[in-house]
């Protein structure tokens, strides 16, 4: 089979599992981590959740969107060593102009067939559209196919998660000040998922840890129901040792899946959540 038909381009926020993007030479464009005194970083590239976390006493920094120049160059490199179009999948317009910037550039491309999916999803969510693409690239469907099929993909998508402490999504904007205020006060652990527009929003509010993954499991179970099959990716930030309970909480909770994917939450996520992050993504088909 021709390899080269379709290249993927993707960036960071989709936190797709580093082992598969080695494998199928995914290309990533990364979301920057800017600092108030003008340093800024690749995502994954030039700074580590674990360099970014270290780093939160003294500021929680912002992200911006890939260099265009970036996005550009991905395009041109694809076609330049011989891959017939690409397909870039970012994280939600509603989280990012990701997104949008990646349409404008590939619409002003004339030679070079380009398809753009908005997600709406963000981390292991958007990863797993990822997975799907090269799936149907492998079983030899075209560009004009895939790219409507992960439209409607990403619709039957959905992230879950949880985190330790809302100080992060209040400092990001995520939360208002009443919400911070009131869920630290009341020790709510609000489960988070993204809405119809892709953006943040709480999917149920629970008081303590145990009950916010409690929660997640309930949630992505009732999705589940809807469909056949379901892939489900598992993120959390490190360290962390959750992955197993997660896993097993799944299975008991959501017969209908087919396999797991396990992947560390990239910096850009890590700067809206904190650490302690635990989430997982169910894929229904």
């Amino acid at each position: 089979m021709d390899t080269k038909r379709i290249a993927i381009i993707t960036d960071s926020g989709t936190n797709v599992p580093p082992d598969f993007v080695a494998e199928h030479n995914i290309r990533i464009t990364p979301l920057r981590i800017n600092y108030s005194d003008g340093s800024s970083y690749e995502s994954g590239v030039t700074i580590t959740p674990a360099e970014l976390v270290a780093r939160f006493k003294e500021e929680v920094p912002k992200t911006s969107l890939p260099s265009p120049e970036g996005i550009k160059a991905a395009f041109d490199t694809a076609k330049t060593e011989g891959y017939e179009g690409a397909i870039y999948i970012a994280i939600s317009s509603g989280l990012s102009a990701t997104c949008d910037t990646a349409r404008m550039i590939a619409e002003s491309i004339t030679d070079f067939p380009i398809y753009v999916v908005d997600t709406k999803n963000i981390g292991i969510a958007s990863g797993l559209i990822v997975i799907e693409a090269q799936r149907l690239i492998d079983q030899g469907l075209s560009l004009e196919e895939i790219g409507p099929k992960l439209d409607r993909d990403s619709l039957n998508t959905r992230v879950y998660f949880s985190v330790p402490s809302l100080e992060y999504l209040r400092k990001g904007g995520r939360i208002s000040e009443a919400i911070y205020r009131i869920g630290s006060m009341l020790n709510i652990k609000p489960v988070l998922t993204c809405d119809e527009n892709g953006k943040y929003t709480i999917a149920k509010k629970t008081r303590g840890w145990q009950k916010s993954l409690a929660g997640q499991i309930a949630l992505g179970s009732a999705f589940a129901q809807q469909f056949d099959h379901v892939h489900v990716g598992i993120c959390c930030s490190a360290p962390n040792i959750i992955y197993s309970e997660m896993e097993a909480m799944i299975k008991e909770a959501i017969p209908n899946v087919t396999d797991f994917r396990y992947v560390e939450a990239g910096s850009d996520l890590v700067v809206h959540t904190g650490p302690g992050l635990v989430g997982y993504a169910v894929f229904g088909y």
